[in-house]
Formats: structure tokens, sequence, C-alpha cells
């Protein structure tokens, strides 16, 4: 079993972590840099130990820093969390050299799955359903402007070793191909260091419905139900819950057991999460996989009462998996909302500053997953995520009213929040009505959003 583990990663998910390896009585050291000096994960842990100064180039995404903190801490395995360096198979392949555990898939898996096109085709082998596209990465814009007269306008331009919405680019004739391919092309190289790109047919309306799986190394293979994600601004996830409206409980079952089935078969290992579009037709269709833990896996926890960080750690020390499918129960309805620092009513421009006043929401069915404290100075550097409000009901219904009691205890002073905008979101009918897509937010306005939300104190 693993005894000590570095935490490389910082904000919630460094304290999730933290909770998770106190709960397995494991130590746990957490790394940070310069800027993160005064995090409460910093705080609240054992022992802590500085990577580097705020550029996360030279300390959260430096692998001879992260593994040197190891090291020097003895520490015999790394979480990565999200981000950073979790999906990158140099580091997994480092750490294992010196003799660390990475938590998460091997370096070998992390390659296998690494290239977005070629996952593609790898699970299409194996029984999942794929959105019609370029037969691999396109080699040139003349290939990219054949693959899209095949597939027909609009098409996606996806940048193959992309992730997180960025490297994405909607095309809608071939006179917008011409101009844009070689700028998607630059950009992808900038943002991931592989200008590869590849392509897709452009679904319009659809849902973004997501699997959690678990492979251990056997290859035994459980799903955990379903997340959808379609409340999205820029390809950016906003909320997330389970299940998802847009499954009938008949395809439902059918196609998480399918899932589960082709990702165990392609060789996966340990966690992970392969995301679907669900089109007009019901059906879904595969475009990705996250070979990490997400940051909206606490709605999967919150309908399970599965602990799965916990179960990530196990299944990366060697362990067999400790529950069949049949074991895992899901019960009602759960709603998480990413709370950043970002301002709606100014385009969602991003946020820096002290954290003046901060109050936690609380109730037997709330979970708040966050860093903050008052006094706490959100730095300019890395993601604006604050704050997990996770909400679980009975019934949808049920989970909607407890989310808005919930957000209206939300008190984060000192930068904008997105919290007056989900309070709106709670009173728009498509969402109401569980038939919210990917383009809601193109064609309802920001300003009418928090127009609806009620008025709270803070």
């Amino acid at each position: 079993m693993i005894k000590r583990v570095l935490i490389a990663n910082r904000g919630e998910i460094a304290l999730r972590i933290l909770r998770a390896c106190r709960q397995l009585g494991i130590e746990a050291v957490v790394a940070y840099s310069e800027a993160d000096r005064e995090s409460r994960a910093v705080l609240v842990a054992d022992e802590a130990i500085c990577i580097g100064p705020a550029d996360a180039k030279r300390s959260y995404l430096s692998a001879p820093a992260v593994i040197s903190a190891a090291l020097a801490t003895g520490c015999d395995a790394i979480h990565p969390g999200y981000g950073f360096l979790s999906e990158n198979a140099s580091f997994a392949e480092a750490a294992a050299a010196h003799g660390l555990t990475f938590i998460g898939p091997s370096a070998e898996v992390l390659e296998r799955f690494e290239s977005k096109a070629e996952v593609r085709a790898l699970l299409a082998k194996h029984g999942l359903p794929t959105i019609p596209g370029s037969d691999g990465v396109v080699a040139d814009e003349a290939a990219a402007a054949k693959a899209a007269a095949k597939i027909g306008y609009p098409v996606i331009l996806k940048a193959s070793a992309g992730g997180g919405g960025r490297g994405m680019r909607v095309i809608q004739s071939a006179d917008e191909l011409a101009q844009l391919f070689s700028l998607c092309t630059q950009e992808a190289q900038a943002a991931f260091g592989d200008g590869s790109l590849y392509l897709e047919k452009y679904l319009v309306d659809t849902h973004h419905v997501e699997v959690q799986i678990a492979v251990d190394k056997s290859g035994t293979a459980l799903h955990f139900g379903e997340r959808d994600c379609s409340v999205q601004r820029r390809h950016q996830k906003l909320v997330e819950e389970s299940p998802s409206t847009a499954l009938t409980p008949k395809v439902r079952e059918e196609f998480l057991t399918r899932v589960a089935k082709a990702v165990g078969a392609a060789g996966y290992r340990n966690l992970g999460t392969l995301e679907f579009l669900v089109g007009a037709d019901g059906k879904p269709y595969f475009i990705e996989i996250n070979c990490r833990i997400q940051v909206e896996h606490p709605v999967t926890e919150m309908v399970t009462g599965v602990d799965l960080v916990a179960l990530q750690i196990r299944l990366a020390a060697g362990e067999l998996m400790p529950m069949t499918q049949a074991e895992v129960e899901r019960r009602g309805h759960a709603i998480e909302f990413r709370l950043t620092a970002e301002d709606p009513s100014q385009e969602f421009r991003p946020q820096a500053g002290e954290i003046t006043t901060f109050r936690s929401p609380s109730g037997p069915w709330v979970r708040f997953d966050s860093h903050l404290y008052a006094g706490y100075e959100v730095p300019p550097y890395y993601d604006s995520l604050l704050a997990k409000l996770i909400v679980w009901g009975n019934t949808r219904e049920e989970a909607i009213a407890r989310s808005r009691a919930a957000l209206l205890e939300v008190e984060i002073g000192g930068v904008a929040t997105t919290r007056d905008f989900f309070l709106g979101l709670l009173e728009t009918p498509s969402f109401l009505k569980g038939t919210a897509t990917t383009s809601m937010l193109d064609t309802i306005g920001t300003a009418d959003i928090l127009a609806a939300a009620p008025k709270a104190r803070a």
C-alpha cells in the first residue's frame, strides 16, 4: 500500500486529495508555489514543500521540481489532481523511474490514450458509436478540406492533444476552413506542444454527457453512472448534474454497460471519464476520454456514495476493484455549480484579490468544496475556480430547490463571482425543464440570466 503521497496540485482539489489520504491512513505532503504559500491546503497539511515561483511552468508544471519534492520529503507516490501534469505520460514515466507511484493511469496507458483522434478510432473498434469525422488527424489543409467535404459542413476542428474545451473551432464553410486551418494549427501547437488536428461533424443543440469509469489492473471495469455537462460557456463546463435528463432509462443502462466493457477491453486502467454528445436522435456519440479525476467528480460521489479519490489511490496501489457493478447503487439527483472568480456582467472577466468575507452554505444535503477563507488572496496566475457547490435531492426538482437555498447562503466578498449567475440560471425555463443544451448560453443572454436571479444580501 502507498504510505506517503505528494499532492502536486493546488486549490480545492489539493484539499480533496488530502482528505482522502487521511481517510486511508496515508501521510500526505502538499506541494505549493510561492503564490500559494498561504493557501488553505498548505495551512492544514501535516507537511508542505515549495516547488517554485508563481509561474506554473516553473512549479506545478515542472516535472523535475515535483519529483525532487517527492523524493526530498520521503514520498512513495504522487497525486497530480487534475490539470497540470495529471495526463502527462512523460511525467508518469519519470515518476516511475524514480520509484514513485503515479496515482492515475500508467505512462503506457496515458500514451495509448493520448491522441484524441486515435482513441476515437480505438474505442469505435470496441463498440462505442462516434460522430462522423476524419480518419485520424488531418495531415494538412487539403486533407482537412477533403474530409470536411465528405462529412458535410458545419464541422469542428479539434486539437488532437487538446482538452478542457481549448483548441476547438467550428467551421461553417470551405472558405472558413481555408482561413482558419493554419491559425488552429498554431493555436494547438502553442497550447499543447502538438499542432495536429482532426475533424468531426458539428452537431447542434446537443447534450454533453460523460461517464465515470474505473478499471483495476486485472481489467475489471465498472461505471458509476453519467453526468450531464451541457451548461457550458465557450466549451467550458459551468454546471454538472447526475443523472442526465437526455437519456431514457432504457438507453442509459445499455449505454453505461457498453462504455465500461469497451474501455476495459481497450486496455484502460485506473479512473477516467469518457465524454459523449447526445444528438437529437437521443443516442450518445463518443468524443474523448479524460485520463484523470475530473473537477465534477463530487456529483458522482453524491449519487453513488463512492469515494472516487480514495478508489483512485487504491487502484494505483495495485488493489483489485473493491466492489462489483451490482454494488454501485445510484440514488437521487445531484447538481454541481462551479463558483469562479469571474464577473458575469463583464463577459466573465477573471478576478483576483483578497477575499474580504467568506461564508459557506451548509445543510444535510449540501457539499461545499473550497480552499477559501477570509483574508485569502486569490492569485491571478491560475484557474479561476474558487469553490464547487454540490447539492443532492431525491428528485431533480428537490435538488434544484435545495440549490437555490444553498446559493443564497454563499458569501464571497472582495471579488466578483458567478454565484448570482447560477441563481438566475435556476430560474431559466430550459434548465428547469432539463432541456438545456450546449448552445443554451448562445441564445440566452447573460444579462437576462443575471436579471432573473433573486436578490440576496451578499
